[in-house]
């Protein structure tokens, strides 16, 4: 198998969303599992994971505006207005 690029890690984190984060960042690990540490495809592989986890906890990929009010109207059938940057915390 070629080795991986840096585009093939962009090409499947692109239109990554909540729902599929983390099978996404299983496969994203697997393709550069064999790459040295330091390789420059397997650090951003490694940064590109690290936002995968975190949107898994956010309901959207939305990086501008804010938190949806619980007062809006609905916000019992939406419960969480998480972003990536600011995703819901970890359940321990």
């Amino acid at each position: 198998m070629a080795e991986p690029t840096r585009d093939e890690v962009e090409a499947l984190v692109a239109g990554a969303t909540p729902h599929f984060a983390y099978q996404l960042r299983a496969r994203l690990r697997e393709l550069v599992g064999e790459l040295p540490t330091d390789h420059p495809t397997r650090l951003f592989a490694e940064e590109q994971i690290e936002l995968l986890d975190r949107l898994g906890y956010a309901s959207g990929k939305a990086e501008q505006g804010g938190r949806e009010l619980r007062t809006r109207p609905g916000w019992d059938e939406i419960p969480s207005s998480a972003t990536v940057s600011d995703p819901l915390p970890r359940r321990r």
